[in-house]
C-alpha cells in the first residue's frame, strides 16, 4: 500500500466543521438558559399569588406621591448594588452593563436562597470581563464580608444617634435567643474549621481563595475610590432599603418616624437575614412585622407595609429583571 505525500494530505477542518453538534448544542444550552428563569418566576408567581394579589389592592389605594418615592429608593438600591460590586475588583467595570447585571441579580437573588443567584449572576460577568475566576470569587467573598459588617456599622450609629426615639426595650431579644444565636454561630464556625483540617482538597483551594481576598482586599483599600465605592455603598444598600419600607408606611398611613422604620429594618434583617430564603422573603419579613408590631402598629398595617415593600422590590421589578437576564444570557455579556 502506497502513502500519501504530506502536502497531498487533507487539511484539517474546522472546529465548527468537525463538531457542528457541540455547536448546536451550545446554542440549545444558551436559549434554555435564557427560558429558564421565566420558568422559575411563572413557577414562583404561581405558588405565591396570594401574597402579590393582596399587597397589590393594599397599594391601589395607597398615597401615589409616597408609592413614587419608594419607587425612586428602590431605583436607587440597584445603583448602589453596582457600586459595591464595583469597589469590590481594582478593574474598572463598564457602568452600564454592570448597572444591568445587577438588575438581573436582582431577579436571580430571589429565586435562589442565601443570595447564591445574585453571585452566580455576578461571578458570571467578571469572568466575562477577563476577571480570573480566583480573583471574581474573592471579590465575591469580600463584598460578603464588607455587607454585613457595614449594616452593623449603621445598626450601632442610630443606636448610638436616636437612643430615646427607638425605644429599644421592645425589640432588645431574650437571653435564650442570644444563646441560640450564639451557638448557631459557633457550629457553623466549628463546621467550617473541622471541614478544613479533615479534607484536604477543601483546603488547599479555600487557603488560595483567602489569600487571593487578601492581596486583592489590601489593593483595594490604597485606592480611595474603591474604599468609597465597597464601605459606602454597602452602607447605603440597607438605608435605602429601610427608606423603601418607610416610604410605603407613610403611603398607608403608618405612625412611625423614619429612624424608627429603619431601625426596624436593620435589627430584623441583621437578626435573620442569614436565614437561607430566597431573597430574605419570610424570615425577614416575619421579623419586620414583628418588629412594627413591638413598635405599636397594628398588625393588619404591620403586615401591609412589608407586603407592599415586597411587591414594590420584588414582583414588579421581577419580570423585566428577568428579560434582562435572558438578554445578558442571550448577547453573552453573562
Amino acid at each position: 500500500m502506497s502513502l500519501l505525500p504530506l502536502d497531498d494530505l487533507p487539511a484539517p477542518l474546522p472546529a465548527t466543521v468537525r463538531s457542528p453538534s457541540a455547536a448546536s448544542a451550545a446554542r440549545l444550552a444558551r436559549r434554555v438558559l435564557s427560558l429558564l428563569p421565566l420558568l422559575l418566576i411563572g413557577a414562583w408567581a404561581a405558588a405565591d399569588w396570594r401574597a402579590v394579589h393582596d399587597g397589590t389592592l393594599r397599594l391601589a389605594s395607597a398615597d401615589p406621591w409616597w408609592l413614587l418615592a419608594a419607587v425612586f429608593f428602590t431605583g436607587l438600591g440597584w445603583v448602589a448594588a453596582a457600586v459595591v460590586r464595583q469597589g469590590a475588583v481594582p478593574e474598572r467595570l463598564p457602568p452600564g452593563p454592570l448597572l444591568a447585571s445587577q438588575f438581573a441579580a436582582g431577579a436571580a437573588n430571589h429565586v435562589l436562597p442565601a443570595s447564591i443567584g445574585a453571585h452566580a449572576v455576578t461571578l458570571r460577568f467578571l469572568q466575562r470581563r477577563g476577571i480570573p475566576l480566583a480573583r471574581a470569587t474573592a471579590s465575591l467573598a469580600l463584598y460578603s464580608l464588607v455587607k454585613p459588617v457595614a449594616k452593623t456599622l449603621v445598626l450601632l450609629v442610630f443606636l448610638l444617634a436616636f437612643p430615646e426615639t427607638l425605644r429599644l426595650g421592645r425589640l432588645v431579644p431574650d437571653e435564650r435567643v442570644l444563646l441560640l444565636a450564639g451557638g448557631g454561630v459557633a457550629i457553623v464556625t466549628a463546621t467550617a474549621a473541622v471541614l478544613l483540617t479533615v479534607v484536604r482538597r477543601l483546603r488547599r483551594p479555600v487557603l488560595d481563595g483567602l489569600r487571593t481576598a487578601l492581596t486583592d482586599a489590601r489593593i483595594l483599600h490604597t485606592r480611595p475610590s474603591r474604599v468609597l465605592a465597597l464601605w459606602g455603598g454597602s452602607a447605603a444598600v440597607p438605608l435605602l432599603q429601610a427608606s423603601v419600607i418607610a416610604s410605603v408606611g407613610e403611603s398607608l398611613g403608618l405612625q412611625l418616624s423614619w429612624a424608627q422604620v429603619i431601625f426596624a429594618f436593620l435589627a430584623a434583617s441583621t437578626a435573620v437575614g442569614a436565614v437561607p430564603a430566597p431573597g430574605g422573603i419570610g424570615p425577614v419579613d416575619a421579623a419586620l412585622v414583628f418588629a412594627l408590631v413591638a413598635y405599636g402598629t397594628p398588625m393588619s398595617l404591620a403586615s401591609g407595609t412589608v407586603i407592599g415593600y415586597r411587591v414594590l422590590t420584588v414582583w414588579l421589578p421581577l419580570l423585566p429583571g428577568t428579560l434582562v437576564l435572558a438578554a445578558l444570557v442571550h448577547r453573552k455579556v453573562l
